[in-house]
């Protein structure tokens, strides 16, 4: 008995691209304006752009800005605040209109800027490699510090500003968040910083331990990513607004300034605040690249950071000063890693906090 031949089963196209429209995810129809970069071309100084060509979701490089063909300034900033570099860097150029377009920067985590320094400034993203020298890095002053003392970078650490972490949830607080310890809740999405690739994790699960013990901060870095109710990030800075956007996550810790930049960008994004006596403060801190291209540029620019300018656009994002001559941080709700946070008034800051990001 001879088979019979298997016929297939063919699909119509409007039927397929019908299906494909319902079974598609939700994240496909999800407005073009919540995906990265979200600064509409601010975030780049460059005076002469020819072709403009960004497709969300395919062809950006977010964390990558100005034009690399003769630049007088390279900055490597870890980039947790990639959206105070615009302001700050058109009123640098104000200031000296010399470096006008002339201004390279990147600002994706600072552990992978010290990857990019050690391999000679080349990177590669998606299919496209290219050298830059830094003439300046920027990260948490611990972080400086020790590359001060490796030999990467040339002292002195130039500390200009301090930051501190908060929960980041949608708009409105679906969820009802009102504390670290809701974050443990089995049911609750979470978007977190992985501690393989971003320093700020450390900062968040000395909060976590603050708040509810080892078991909080086993429940939410070890229990949940087990369950899959954690999804750790790898750009944190980009990618926890992202999926709350999506609808991915449900809330995630990271710092102050980048949930007030989203909210005063009118992303459908809200934060709560976390006590001060379980909060952790980062000191950020800048320094000179061992033989840096622009030495003196990366010196005015350093000048430039710590100066009464440059923090009036800070403070727009919740950063607090850096008193350089007392090692203080003034201001309300200042909380360290010492347990001595006080609701107002000054408090010291210890030098050996993990690098920022």
């Amino acid at each position: 008995m001879t088979a019979r031949p298997r016929r297939t089963r063919r699909i119509p196209h409007a039927m397929l691209a019908d299906w494909l429209c319902v079974a598609a995810p939700a994240a496909f129809s999800a407005p073009a304006d919540i995906f990265p970069p979200w600064q509409h071309g601010r975030n780049n100084d460059a005076l002469h752009r020819g072709l403009e060509f960004t497709v969300p979701q395919v062809d950006v490089l977010a964390d990558f800005h100005g034009d690399l063909t003769a630049p007088k300034l390279v900055l490597f900033v870890g980039g947790n605040y990639f959206f105070v570099m615009a302001p700050l860097v058109a009123k640098f150029e104000e200031d000296h209109p010399d470096y006008r377009g002339k201004i390279f920067w990147e600002t994706i985590p600072p552990g992978l800027l010290v990857t990019q320094i050690k391999a000679g400034g080349t990177i590669t993203v998606g299919n496209m490699t290219w050298t830059v020298k830094p003439d300046a890095y920027f990260a948490g002053l611990a972080q400086v510090d020790a590359l001060i003392a490796d030999g990467t970078l040339t002292g002195p650490a130039v500390p200009y500003v301090t930051n501190q972490l908060t929960i980041m949830v949608r708009a409105g607080n679906p969820e009802h968040i009102a504390s670290l310890n809701d974050l443990a809740k089995p049911a609750l999405r979470l978007a977190m910083p992985n501690p393989a690739f971003e320093g700020v994790a450390r900062q968040i699960k000395a909060s976590l331990v603050k708040a509810g013990g080892d078991a909080l901060a086993r429940a939410v870095y070890e229990d949940k990513v087990q369950s899959g109710t954690a999804e750790l990030t790898r750009i944190h800075h980009r990618e926890t607004a992202l999926f709350l956007m999506q609808g991915r996550a449900d809330a995630g810790v990271l710092w102050k300034s980048e949930a007030i930049f989203h909210e005063q960008a009118g992303h459908p994004l809200a934060h709560v605040d976390i006590p001060a006596g379980q909060n952790t403060t980062e000191i950020y801190a800048g320094a000179l690249v061992n033989g840096a291209p622009h030495p003196e540029a990366a010196r005015e620019w350093l000048a430039f950071i710590r100066s009464p300018d440059a923090f009036r656009i800070f403070q727009r994002y919740g950063f607090g000063r850096y008193d350089a001559a007392s090692a203080t941080r003034t201001g309300p709700g200042v909380s360290t890693d010492t347990d001595t946070a006080t609701d107002t008034g000054t408090q010291t800051l210890p030098r050996n906090q993990a690098d920022s990001n």
